[in-house]
């Protein structure tokens, strides 16, 4: 069937939105993919859901091709499920949590692992049904603190979730693979540039995990990799290496001295060169960050982190470490209620003497020697020696991982980027199935119980990641697997014959089974072109002056090409084109 834009429920906006930041969100709202609603929250118009259909289609395809069954669950949840695995508590404020008219507690979805595993259970109860591999494509939701970027972090998304369930570790690795393997088709079927990278499981649980990110400056999510050897993992996952343990004997001893006017590592250093008979650069300090940790239903306690002077700890490496902890610094009133704590004069001595558990960079292993607080306002001690004077409670990887840093794999140096995720798997080995008890009559008729993987995918997220990575100066550059249409057929001017030829060509492409946007507005040929560069179609077919002569134009939005081809021939030259 042939869209007329004369009748398609649409408006271009010439100017971009006042609050949109980045060029997807600013392109999307101008071509009349979607609309805001409120914070994080967006109307699919007609072209932004056939552009959403489209990818859900190629995601349906694939995940079929292994084997996938997709079922729906509701995005209204009740309570229970999710107190039983914990993730009630876990998930904090970001969970859309109310109550219906009986008082009884209820959320909104922002993941299935629950259900899933519920539903299997109360499904099958034989190794023979396995293994049983599970989809859904639907809405979740999830309460950003700060949405921003458009769809990129919306409060409410499209999100195809699968679940895998097995028997066996082995029939566990092999989903895991197999969805590897099929994400890699899905985004390169959808144009999309990405990278592969370790991760963190967090409130998801489970053992290994990857991301899949799309290349973007805009990103959220820094990663780092290794041109040398193919590492590739996010800054949460990355793990540093250790350097060997150094003799302690024959170290001088710590010694205290006055540092009046040094509670910053700037101040520290600028004192110790001025006074130490060596050079000290900031990576000799010792910095001691003091939090509150509360762990889901517990109560706060105080957590001391240390990493070298030279390095700024990463909330979001640290907040991985801690998960599924919250946390927050401590403030004014939290300091004057421990006195012990000398705020910019901090040092492990005072921690040890007074409980507070203390966790330390992997850099700081015994024999290395310190500049640290003195635990007393103007003091620092020189010389303070791992394993000697302190002993950590632990380490913790909270220190920024930075360009140049040596690869874990030992193969070379680490190099930053930014990317946007777009997909997760997750093995999530029995979290899910031990919460709920999910055994199975094994082989040998005795209880097993299942193993689980976890692979989602941002579908809607993708529209935009799409954009990002297709778009000029001018507007949108689909590609042609997820544009709204084959082609978009401009009538640009107002000869009787060539709006009649028009209407035949588009007539002609649609019996070829090429879906046609047909612009037969009576605007200018000027507001058209625009327009049409605007939307974003692969294929522009301008019905023109060249009509008389017996041609049309043939122009690539993704490419910028453009050629003339003969009337006669049109259909089949445009279908050949769209291959």
């Amino acid at each position: 069937m042939i869209t007329r834009m004369s009748e398609l429920f649409l408006r271009t906006l010439r100017d971009d939105p006042a609050d949109a930041e980045v060029p997807s969100h600013k392109l999307l709202i101008r071509a009349g993919y979607i609309r805001p609603v409120g914070p994080g929250l967006y109307s699919w118009l007609p072209l932004g859901l056939r552009v959403l259909r489209k990818i859900e289609n190629v995601v349906r395809e694939e995940m079929a091709a292994i084997g996938g069954q997709e079922i729906l669950f509701p995005a209204l949840l009740p309570k229970a499920p999710y107190e039983a695995s914990n993730r009630w508590t876990e998930y904090g404020d970001s969970l859309f949590r109310l109550q219906d008219r009986r008082g009884n507690d209820y959320l909104l979805g922002p993941t299935h692992e629950e259900l899933f595993t519920l539903t299997v259970k109360g499904e099958y109860s034989s190794y023979k049904d396995f293994p049983l591999l599970l989809f859904q494509i639907q809405t979740k939701y999830r309460d950003e603190a700060r949405p921003r970027a458009g769809i990129l972090r919306g409060r409410e998304f499209v999100m195809k979730d699968s679940y895998s369930f097995d028997v066996s570790d082995d029939g566990l690795a092999a989903q895991y693979q197999a969805h590897r393997d099929t994400y890699q088709r899905i985004f390169g079927r959808l144009g999309v540039r990405y990278v592969i990278v370790s991760a963190v499981s967090g409130a998801m649980g489970g053992s290994a995990s990857e991301e899949f990110l799309a290349e973007s400056d805009i990103g959220e999510d820094t990663f780092v990799r290794c041109l040398e050897s193919g590492y590739a993992a996010n800054v949460e996952a990355v793990t540093t290496a250790a350097p060997p343990a150094l003799p302690i004997e024959g170290q001088p001893e710590a010694k205290v001295y006055d540092t009046p006017g040094t509670p910053t590592i700037a101040t520290l250093v600028e004192w110790a060169n001025t006074v130490l008979d060596r050079e000290v650069t900031a990576a000799d300090t010792l910095k001691n960050v003091m939090l509150k940790v509360r762990q889901p239903g517990g109560d706060w306690e105080l957590l001391a982190v240390g990493v070298p002077g030279d390095r700024e700890v990463d909330d979001k490496r640290l907040g991985a470490a801690l998960e599924p902890a919250e946390y927050t610094l401590l403030d004014d009133a939290d300091f004057a209620k421990y006195p012990f704590l000398a705020k910019g004069y901090i040092g492990p001595k005072a921690l040890a003497a007074n409980g507070v558990r203390y966790l330390v960079d992997p850099r700081v292993v015994d024999g290395t020697s310190w500049i640290t607080g003195a635990d007393a306002p103007g003091k620092h001690v020189v010389g303070l020696v791992a394993g000697r004077d302190f002993v950590p409670d632990g380490t913790i990887e909270a220190a920024e991982v930075r360009d140049g840093d040596p690869s874990p794999d030992g193969a070379g140096p680490l190099v930053a980027a930014r990317g946007i995720e777009i997909g997760h798997i997750f093995q999530l080995g029995r979290k899910y199935t031990d919460a709920f008890e999910v055994d199975v009559l094994g082989e040998d008729g005795k209880p097993v119980r299942l193993t689980m993987g976890s692979y989602g995918i941002g579908v809607s997220r993708l529209i935009a990641v799409i954009a990002e990575q297709h778009h000029d100066e001018l507007g949108l550059r689909w590609p042609t697997t997820v544009s709204p249409f084959d082609a978009h057929v401009v009538i640009a001017n107002k000869d009787a014959a060539a709006r009649t030829g028009a209407e035949e060509l588009a007539a002609a492409l649609d019996r070829l089974g090429i879906e046609v946007l047909l612009d037969d507005r009576t605007a200018s040929p000027g507001v058209k072109f625009k327009d049409a560069e605007l939307l974003g179609v692969p294929w522009i077919v301008v019905v023109g002056r060249g009509w008389a002569d017996g041609v049309v134009e043939l122009r690539n939005r993704f490419t910028g090409e453009t050629r003339e081809i003969a009337v006669a021939n049109a259909a089949a030259d445009v279908a050949a084109a769209l291959g």
